[in-house]
């Protein structure tokens, strides 16, 4: 899955998706980052070319100097609703800003909008939201690196909404951490969550795959496993 969150990156996101058909998907949407100057008025027509998904979207308080809270709600909710229309799944970015995306979750799941919390890092709480309204959450590389320290948040979700992801370029796994991070790489993340889990790596990777083909399997064709 290729990650297109701004109308540039998406446009090269199908380009490759084109060039790879069945093996390299897209997705389409605006990320928090760029929300002051929000214009979703494309994404509808990348998804009719192909973007399996609307996203990375979401909501970052994080850093100053970004859109203002008010902005980035305006812009997600607007993609989200996006999503609903065209019976997409959602892929959401959230950091420091959780009581606003619970609610905006919360009430995507009730309107029958599905999605993942991508890279996840936040709280039990959120993550229980999440899954309440009925979506996935994914795990990067950040799962085996030295200071990460919740792996009761890890076995927390269960079998049929975990995912795992790159979050490519950026946070590669141990042992190739430092190094620009490429799909490859998936198999150590895929064993650390195995380890923690308890489970066989194969047998993970095996569930996964079938959450992901689940998610996005009325776009592509591929079967639900």
């Amino acid at each position: 899955m290729c990650i297109g969150e701004s109308q540039v990156v998406a446009e090269g996101a199908l380009a490759l998706a084109g060039r790879h058909r069945g093996v390299v998907f897209a997705t389409a949407g605006v990320h928090p980052y760029d929300a002051g100057a929000y214009d979703g008025s494309w994404i509808g027509d990348a998804l009719d070319r192909g973007a399996v998904a609307v996203g990375e979207c979401g909501l970052d308080y994080h850093h100053e100097g970004h859109a203002a809270p008010a902005v980035q709600r305006a812009a997600l909710t607007d993609q989200i609703a996006l999503a609903g229309a065209r019976g997409v799944p959602v892929v959401l970015h959230t950091r420091d800003a959780e009581d606003d995306t619970r609610d905006i979750v919360r009430d995507a799941g009730a309107a029958g909008v599905r999605g993942v919390l991508h890279c996840y890092t936040g709280s039990h709480a959120l993550a229980e939201v999440a899954l309440d309204a009925g979506w996935s959450i994914s795990f990067s590389g950040i799962v085996t690196f030295n200071r990460w320290t919740d792996d009761a948040l890890v076995r927390l979700v269960p079998d049929d909404r975990l995912l795992v992801e790159t979050d490519a370029p950026y946070l590669a796994p141990v042992p190739v951490r430092g190094r620009r991070n490429e799909p490859r790489y998936v198999p150590y993340t895929v064993a650390r969550l195995a380890t923690v889990r308890g489970v066989d790596a194969a047998a993970l990777a095996a569930t996964t795959t079938a959450n992901a083909r689940r998610l996005f399997a009325q776009l592509f064709g591929l079967a639900t496993a």
